[in-house]
């Protein structure tokens, strides 16, 4: 058995749950990132991605400089703990699919990141594993056309244009 523990990245940068939107993008900027974990304190109480800043920030016109990420953060937050096994943390990714996780203790305090990456350059046989999941992870996901922006021009993509008959 492999451990998380073993294979994830440590001294992970982290924002403030008050910190706002272009704080978060200079920081996933800087550090070449899609995905930094929001703490309060050492607590991790979720994750801001570079989509929650475009489809719950930018998208929904908020002001970035004043939106707080507790406002757009994903909350209820997939974890693994450093003890658990990569072949049920990879399954768990393969299932929700996610790329990364954030790792915490005990008391849900975050001590790292565990990502396909990792597991692939980390663990003798992570390669093929992690060439499993990422295809399980990659799986297309139907898009949700409910609540269709003015950029679909109510044609569900981003022309306006008619499309005209061959003939």
């Amino acid at each position: 058995m492999t451990a998380v523990s073993d294979v994830m990245t440590r001294g992970v940068r982290s924002m403030r749950p008050e910190d706002n939107l272009v704080q978060a993008a200079q920081a996933m900027e800087e550090l070449n990132v899609g995905a930094v974990p929001v703490c309060d304190g050492d607590r991790l109480v979720g994750m801001v991605t570079d989509r929650d800043i475009v489809v719950r920030g930018v998208a929904q016109e908020l002001d970035l400089r004043q939106c707080r990420l507790a406002d757009i953060m994903s909350g209820h937050v997939r974890t693994a703990r450093e003890h658990d096994d990569v072949q049920d943390v990879l399954r768990e990714m393969s299932e929700a699919q996610i790329r990364r996780l954030p790792v915490v203790d005990a008391r849900d305090c975050l001590v790292g990141m565990v990502s396909l990456g990792d597991i692939a350059s980390k663990q003798p046989e992570g390669q093929q594993q992690v060439a499993q999941s990422l295809g399980d992870i990659s799986t297309p996901a139907e898009p949700d056309r409910s609540g269709q922006s003015q950029a679909s021009a109510g044609q569900g993509g981003g022309s306006s244009r008619q499309q005209m008959p061959m003939g």
